[in-house]
């Protein structure tokens, strides 16, 4: 009987923000590859490796355990959008009936493509650290070749942090993220203590770590993304206050050479470009166009 009070209190108090047709919360994922369980190298998320085939089933299986615990946790539509490379790497056969999949690149907002204000939450599931992070797998911000960081606002910006405020300001909530430990403390420090985070594995340097058995791994995504539904109403979307002042630093100068033909883009330095917008998805458009530009100039 208290399960039952539980999950209608979270059915009424999302009530106030956005949920499905049957009344439940709708839910959003973002899934990268590089904070999936078992992953420490570079060759494993490489749709060219013999290690990928492998791989995509284990992001599947990561996606379908912290959908199992939504659906345990009462929510209703859920949508998943592949978020790493060519963004098709979760087979559709592969991810549960009960999710509706978004395959494919380029598409707009990317990582965060399809996101809007029907949403009530949204979860990252394995995500890396930023550049320059360490020990953590594989971090990188955005484009490893091409981009050295991203700030907005002066406060340097992980991919969480570029895709939660871009949540955010649609009024929709972090409430979980899953990955190696470096980007689960990322998140805590900047999304505040109250988002779920699921560490499901712990860096040794760039490219090896100690790893949760893989069931022990989907056993924690699962329990993480029930609980995580059910702090929902205790939760806020994550904003920046406008205007929003975007800056991305490159590799090399060459790769900023381009962008700055843009107008209202500025040189602000040999390596870095700066513009401001009062629109933040407006900003992240932009803000992929000029790393699209950067990186045919490496």
């Amino acid at each position: 009987m208290r399960r039952s009070v539980t999950l209608i209190a979270v059915a009424l108090l999302v009530a106030t923000r956005s949920f499905s047709a049957d009344g439940k919360p709708k839910i959003y994922l973002s899934v990268d590859m590089e904070g999936i369980s078992g992953i420490v190298h570079g060759d494993q998320v490489s749709s060219d490796s013999r290690e990928y085939p492998a791989t995509r089933r284990w992001m599947a299986d990561d996606v379908n355990a912290v959908i199992a615990g939504l659906l345990a946790a009462g929510a209703g539509e859920i949508v998943v959008n592949d978020s790493h490379g060519s963004m098709r790497n979760l087979s559709p056969e592969d991810l549960r009936p009960e999710a509706t999949l978004i395959s494919g690149a380029t598409k707009p907002l990317g990582m965060m493509a399809g996101i809007d204000a029907t949403f009530a939450a949204c979860i990252f599931v394995g995500y890396h650290a930023e550049a320059g992070s360490s020990p953590a797998i594989l971090d990188h911000t955005i484009s490893g070749g091409t981009v050295h960081s991203v700030s907005v606002n002066g406060v340097e910006m992980p991919e969480l942090g570029l895709n939660a405020a871009l949540a955010g300001s649609y009024g929709v909530p972090v409430i979980m993220l899953s990955g190696d430990a470096a980007a689960c403390g990322q998140a805590t420090a900047l999304l505040g203590n109250g988002v779920v985070t699921v560490a499901v594995k712990q860096a040794l340097n760039r490219t090896a770590a100690v790893l949760l058995p893989l069931t022990e791994a989907r056993k924690r995504l699962e329990q993480g993304s029930r609980e995580a539904l059910l702090r929902l109403p205790r939760l806020k979307p994550f904003r920046l206050t406008p205007p929003f002042e975007f800056s991305v630093s490159f590799q090399n100068s060459g790769q900023a050479d381009i962008g700055e033909w843009i107008p209202g883009v500025t040189r602000s330095a040999p390596r870095t470009l700066t513009y401001t917008t009062p629109d933040f998805p407006a900003g992240v458009r932009l803000l992929a166009v000029l790393i699209n530009l950067g990186a045919n100039r490496s």
